[in-house]
C-alpha cells in the first residue's frame, strides 16, 4: 500500500499547509519510503490471538482515596467578590 499525489495534496490541505508540486512529490516518495521501510513490515505479522495492550508493561495506577481534605470555604470567597447572586459570581458582560 503507498500513497497517491492526490492524498499528499489532500494531507497538506487540512493541515493548512501550502504544497507546492515538487514539494508533494518529495513528500510522496519519503511517506512511501516510510511506508516500506517500517509499516509494511509490521503488517506482515501475524497478530491472531495477541490481545490489545494499554501500556507495554503489566502496571497498574495507584489510586489514592477519594476524599475531600479541603475545607469548605464558599462563604468565605463570596463575602469577598464583588457581586454575587444565589451562589454565583457576577461578572460584567464582555461579549455583546
Amino acid at each position: 500500500m503507498s500513497l497517491t499525489l492526490d492524498q499528499v495534496r489532500r494531507i497538506a490541505y487540512l493541515a493548512r499547509m501550502e504544497i507546492s508540486d515538487a514539494e508533494a512529490e518529495s513528500t510522496l516518495e519519503t511517506i512511501n519510503e516510510i511506508f516500506l521501510d517500517l509499516i509494511e513490515p509490521m503488517l506482515a505479522v501475524d497478530t491472531r490471538g495477541v490481545e490489545p495492550m494499554a501500556h507495554a508493561q503489566d502496571l497498574t495506577q495507584r489510586l489514592r482515596a477519594d476524599v475531600v481534605t479541603e475545607t469548605d470555604r464558599h462563604e468565605a470567597f463570596q463575602a469577598i467578590a464583588p457581586e454575587t447572586e444565589a451562589g454565583l459570581y457576577l461578572v460584567p458582560r464582555v461579549v455583546e
